[in-house]
């Protein structure tokens, strides 16, 4: 399937660096339909799936992957660093909104940070 889109594409910049893409209505739509609802496309990194097996949570396992420390991740998505060790701990429950929260900041989808 072939996904066409226009090149109608605003890039909004946050001290110089591209923040954002916006894009049309239906340029959207037309992504979100060409992803569906198929688990079966979450890809995880090797390094990932090697710290989830060792015993870290998702969550801990792409930030280590992505590079970033506790301090920046939850600087990031708006929480606190205590809050996302919690969180990080392997029998942790967090909150959907927060996963989405991580995602976001990571640049991942909620699905590769639910176990």
């Amino acid at each position: 399937m072939t996904t066409a889109l226009t090149n109608n594409v605003q890039i909004i910049k946050h001290g110089g660096k591209p923040a954002f893409a916006v894009i049309p209505w239906d340029d959207y739509q037309t992504l979100v339909e060409s992803v569906g609802s198929d688990e079966s496309g979450v890809w995880f990194p090797n390094e990932v799936v090697q710290a989830n097996i060792r015993g870290d949570s998702l969550i801990k396992s792409w930030r280590e992957y992505k590079g970033m420390t506790q301090a920046e991740l939850a600087a990031n998505a708006g929480i606190k660093q205590p809050a996302l060790a919690r969180m990080e701990k392997p029998d942790a429950n967090p909150r959907k909104s927060s996963l989405v929260k991580l995602a976001y900041a990571m640049g991942i989808t909620v699905e590769q940070l639910i176990e």
